[in-house]
């Protein structure tokens, strides 16, 4: 005992195991790989800078030294808030940073000069984005905490993106120049993600619930919505184009309300082929998941069917068939990308044309916002699906 009370104090800090990978991740990624990528043109081949020759010296050796500091966070076992901050500064200081990198490289009065961040750029950013989820998913925090997270963030890159922060990186100039179709095509992804979802959630509920009732329906139902699951989503696509163009060539209006062979039409219709099956099971399971107890007392309360299911069983179903809607909203928010190749538009048409013209930043013009919703998505949806369960459980 006298031994343990004249020994020094130790703080003894230990490795962390996902750390340890997402430090190494940074440290090769601000070290070893090129920062930006500079191009004389559109055109040409493009010339790889490494951090320090694409940044004035402050600069570079600032966004080194944050860099570190989170490599540091991450390796060792320290407090979760500390990591969390120093990822959240990372990845601003990262946002903020690759703006000079794209002013300092333009020459002046340059207007065809494109700077795009290279693979340095985007491993720092997946090693800090790793760290900042693996963080939050540590700190378990609730809905409402998530969802401000999310608003402040998108908050953040909108202040950025108004501020002309971004105005030196290609794919700003890429966006400069079609702006307006930009937000046009935005529209049409939204109206073919959000739209083919209502839909299918408005057939899909009712069928759902159908299914629970009568069971012989069920195993025919759901197998031949497997079986359009299984089809690929371009040829899908493509064996819509001949039936929909029959009917807007032989029936009266159909063609004036929108309905052809290639556009929208072809496209709204197969995501919504694909969104049933989940809508479909989701409800089925949820209703299936609901205690022959709480059906029974409602029935013993005189209740009639019709009631028991709107007031007993589809609210205890509901977070379920939720997580149904989030998968499918995810999905299809993913999926209307390749909705351009038949002319339906959204952000595939920037992703196509990028990949025809070998210009990747007309690529990342209609990926990055598609992966923006999808995590939007996804993060709003999650958060009102664990509200449900926690008022749920304190209920009971």
């Amino acid at each position: 005992m006298q031994r343990a009370l004249n020994s020094p104090m130790r703080l003894t800090l230990l490795p962390d195991k996902v750390g340890v990978l997402i430090s190494g991740i940074l440290i090769y990624a601000a070290l070893a790989l090129p920062f930006v990528t500079f191009r004389a043109n559109r055109i040409v081949q493009g010339e790889a800078r490494d951090l320090t020759a694409s940044l004035p010296t402050g600069a570079a050796y600032a966004l080194i030294a944050v860099m570190t500091f989170a490599a540091l966070a991450a390796f060792f076992r320290i407090g979760t808030r500390l990591k969390l901050a120093a990822s959240l500064l990372a990845l601003l200081t990262l946002m903020i940073v690759i703006g000079f990198a794209a002013h300092f490289l333009t020459p002046e009065g340059n207007a065809y000069a494109r700077v795009s961040p290279a693979s340095g750029f985007w491993f720092m950013f997946a090693g800090l984005a790793l760290l900042a989820t693996d963080t939050i998913a540590r700190l378990n925090p609730k809905p409402y905490v998530r969802v401000l997270l999310l608003f402040v963030a998108l908050a953040v890159l909108t202040g950025i993106f108004l501020s002309d922060q971004w105005s030196g990186l290609s794919i700003m100039k890429e966006y400069g120049t079609r702006s307006d179709i930009f937000w046009t095509e935005a529209g049409r992804h939204l109206q073919l993600a959000i739209g083919s979802l209502l839909a299918a959630s408005i057939i899909g509920i009712p069928l759902g619930v159908l299914c629970h009732k009568v069971a012989k329906l069920r195993a025919a139902l759901l197998n031949s919505l497997n079986i359009v699951q299984t089809i690929p989503s371009i040829a899908l696509f493509g064996l819509l184009i001949a039936p929909l163009g029959w009917v807007a060539a032989n029936i009266p209006g159909a063609s004036d309300i929108g309905i052809r062979g290639i556009g929208m039409a072809p496209a709204f219709v197969a995501l919504f082929l694909y969104s049933l099956l989940p809508v479909v099971s989701n409800t089925v399971v949820g209703l299936e998941g609901v205690p022959n107890s709480v059906t029974d007392a409602a029935r013993g309360l005189g209740m009639r069917s019709w009631q028991r299911l709107l007031k007993i069983e589809f609210p205890l179903a509901l977070p379920i068939i939720l997580t149904g809607i989030r998968i499918v909203l995810v999905q299809n928010i993913g999926l209307a990308t390749i909705a351009a190749l038949i002319g339906g538009g959204g952000f595939g048409v920037f992703v196509f044309q990028g990949i025809g013209q070998t210009a990747m930043d007309l690529v990342l013009l209609g990926t990055i916002p598609t992966v923006v919703l999808g995590f939007t998505a996804a993060i709003l949806l999650d958060a009102l699906i664990e509200s449900l369960l926690f008022k749920r459980e304190s209920r009971s």
